[in-house]
């Protein structure tokens, strides 16, 4: 028995004649060629689309989003290595005709073109539409953290930075005291010399001076932290641990499991992000009623009831209160509202009655106020330091409710939002390696983060309909508005 040999390399043979012949005809190149010379690049907006009289001749946009696009359905986003494969890939030389555009160009063609690049997205979305790819009856939304180029250690909070200051005052003060040591002995065995701690002392101002500006900066802008590297970015729990991330929001289309809308944002949570998501996806589809599917972080009174205003279903679960965690007998959950009479009855059968309103950050709340506590045999696990247990209730609480109804009613669809979305963000980050961003600025991530949907959706339609079924339909398109 003799192992698999490959072929002599001092044998000659002969290749195909053309590069052509290389390139199959259900190669995914085909298709990205195809779309991109569908492309309006004028009217998108992308430099150089438009040639001036003079002066040195640019490459062409196109060739430079073909590279993109390519590059970041293979796991290639550096400029410099989309130039290295740009001498040495096969696909990349049919694709770009053998051009090879240096990392400089490369760089600067998606820093100077976010904007564009954000279009190229919603374009090839529209064209699922057109193959109606979109069932527009459900759809989910979600939230994942990616990762920005801002180490922890260029992040600070404003206790972060106090924390710093008096570090730095206590450092300072025992080595004056050194100092003032040192002048005093006679002893020349010392461990630094006088101007040794000078020059540490000198130092130490100079990061704590740093460290006020810092914090100043953050008391004038009202914002609660600070990113050195990445100005925009924030610190936010990712995978049960502390990073400097974006929030990337996607909202999913429950046919085919294609992107219909995205969003990138800089808050640590969902809470502000459930209206918007889905207003933006209702539009692209183009329905007068949709289903949305979210997880307990987006449930917020406000979102919810601008979306049930919308014409948009929700399905969100409402997350236990703290207090339910610790009080199970006596929290809040365990109180019902008695709409007729207008008071709410506590699990051992007493009333709350309405007693005032008050406003709690923005929200008008309504207050109920028991008044049978103090002979109350519970009352020490039902309040701790007031005499009587008080109940706020928002003014349009009565929607919530029914809304926690329907989700009760409905939990196999709440169930069914993991399945639609949650691979989603797995693909992106396992799949195309894309859990982290090389552009910093928010302006900059919401462009790169475009290209990464972009690239999905194609994937996900190539799956579905195949490279010659998708390049016929671009011809046929292509037909119609000539």
């Amino acid at each position: 028995m003799e192992y698999i040999k490959g072929e002599n390399r001092k044998e000659r043979i002969f290749f195909p004649s053309s590069i052509n012949d290389y390139i199959s005809e259900d190669n995914p190149v085909q298709f990205i060629d195809i779309f991109v010379e569908s492309l309006d690049l004028k009217e998108l907006g992308f430099n150089h689309s438009e040639l001036k009289k003079t002066g040195r001749p640019p490459y062409n946009p196109g060739d430079l989003l073909k590279l993109y696009i390519y590059g970041y359905l293979n796991r290639i986003r550096s400029s410099r290595r989309l130039e290295k494969e740009s001498k040495r890939n096969i696909e990349l030389m049919w694709l770009l005709s053998k051009l090879t555009p240096d990392f400089k160009t490369i760089a600067n063609f998606r820093k100077d073109n976010k904007e564009s690049l954000k279009r190229v997205c919603k374009e090839f979305i529209m064209l699922c539409k057109k193959l109606e790819l979109f069932g527009g009856e459900t759809i989910a939304i979600d939230g994942s953290k990616f990762k920005a180029v801002n180490s922890k250690k260029r992040n600070f909070s404003k206790e972060k930075l106090k924390k710093r200051i008096k570090e730095i005052e206590k450092r300072v003060e025992e080595y004056l005291k050194e100092l003032d040591a040192n002048d005093q002995e006679e002893s020349e065995v010392k461990d630094l010399s006088a101007e040794e701690l000078k020059i540490i002392l000198e130092e130490l101002k100079k990061r704590k001076d740093k460290y006020e500006e810092l914090l100043q900066e953050l008391e004038d802008s009202g914002e609660n932290q600070v990113s050195l590297t990445d100005k925009d970015a924030r610190a936010m729990l990712n995978n049960q641990k502390v990073e400097v991330c974006y929030n990337i929001q996607a909202a999913v289309d429950k046919k085919h499991k294609l992107i219909v809308e995205h969003e990138v944002t800089n808050e640590a949570n969902d809470l502000n992000q459930l209206s918007d998501m889905s207003l933006k996806a209702k539009e692209v589809l183009g329905t007068e009623e949709i289903e949305v599917l979210a997880d307990k972080g987006y449930h917020k009174g406000e979102e919810l009831k601008k979306c049930e205003e919308n014409g948009i279903k929700t399905y969100v679960p409402r997350p236990k209160s703290k207090e339910s965690k610790k009080n199970k007998e006596f929290s809040r959950e365990k109180f019902k509202y008695d709409k007729e009479q207008d008071v709410y009855i506590c699990p051992e059968g007493k009333e709350l009655s309405y007693v005032g309103t008050r406003r709690v950050k923005e929200k008008q709340m309504k207050v109920y106020k028991c008044f049978s506590c103090e002979d109350c045999k519970n009352k020490s696990k039902c309040i701790n330091k007031s005499k009587n247990r008080i109940i706020s209730r928002w003014e349009h609480e009565e929607l919530l409710e029914k809304l926690d109804e329907r989700v009760k009613a409905n939990k196999s669809k709440v169930k069914e939002r993991q399945g639609i979305i949650e691979h989603v963000f797995g693909t992106l980050k396992r799949n195309f390696n894309q859990g982290y961003f090389l552009m910093r600025g928010l302006t900059s991530v919401k462009a790169e983060i475009s290209l990464s949907v972009l690239v999905y959706n194609i994937t996900r339609v190539l799956n579905i309909l195949g490279v010659e079924k998708l390049i016929n339909v671009l011809k046929e398109e292509a037909i119609m508005v000539n």
